[in-house]
C-alpha cells in the first residue's frame, strides 16, 4: 500500500512538473522590473505591443484608442508628478498644510486615473474580445506599478 501511494505521489508530481513546465513554455517571458522600466522609458507601445497579441483587424481598432488612453491618463498621472515634485522641493520645510494639500492632490489624482482606466476598459471591450481587454488593463498595471514603485523609492518619506 505504502509503495502503491509512494508511486502515486510521484507521477503526481511528475505530471504537474510537466503541465507547469509547458505552460511556462507557452507563456511570453515576463522581464524584470529594471528592464521593463527600461522599456517604458524608450517604447511604452511597443511593450504593450509585445504583450498584446493583436490580429491586424483588432489592431486597427486599438492602437487609436490607445492613443486616447495614454492623452488622457497623462492629465491625471501629471498633476500626481507635479505634487510629488512640489514635495520633494519643499525639503525639510514642508509645512503640516503643505503635506495634506499634497496628498489631498494626489490622491485626486489616483481617482481620476482610477476613472479613466475603467472608461477606457469599457472602450476596449468594444474593440477587442473581453481576454484581450482584460490583458491591456493588466499589461497597463504592471507598468505603472514599476513606475510606481520606482517614484516611491526615490521620493523620501515626509518627516
Amino acid at each position: 500500500m505504502k509503495a502503491l501511494l509512494r508511486n502515486f505521489g510521484c507521477a503526481l508530481a511528475l505530471a504537474v512538473f510537466t503541465v507547469t513546465a509547458a505552460a511556462q513554455e507557452k507563456a511570453p517571458a515576463q522581464p524584470t522590473s529594471a528592464e521593463l522600466l527600461a522599456k517604458i522609458q524608450t517604447d511604452k507601445r511597443g511593450l504593450v505591443a509585445r504583450f498584446m497579441d493583436l490580429t491586424p483587424e483588432e489592431a486597427k481598432k486599438f492602437w487609436p484608442l490607445y492613443e486616447a488612453f495614454e492623452r488622457e491618463l497623462a492629465v491625471p498621472r501629471n498633476a500626481a508628478t507635479r505634487a510629488m515634485l512640489d514635495y520633494v522641493g519643499a525639503g525639510h520645510a514642508v509645512t503640516d498644510a503643505n503635506a495634506r494639500r499634497l496628498a489631498e492632490q494626489l490622491l485626486a489624482a489616483t481617482r481620476e486615473e482610477a476613472r479613466l482606466q475603467e472608461k477606457h476598459f469599457r472602450q476596449a471591450l468594444k474593440v477587442l474580445p473581453g481576454r484581450k481587454a482584460a490583458r491591456y488593463m493588466q499589461v497597463e498595471r504592471k507598468i505603472q506599478s514599476v513606475l510606481a514603485y520606482e517614484a516611491a523609492r526615490a521620493i523620501p518619506l515626509v518627516e
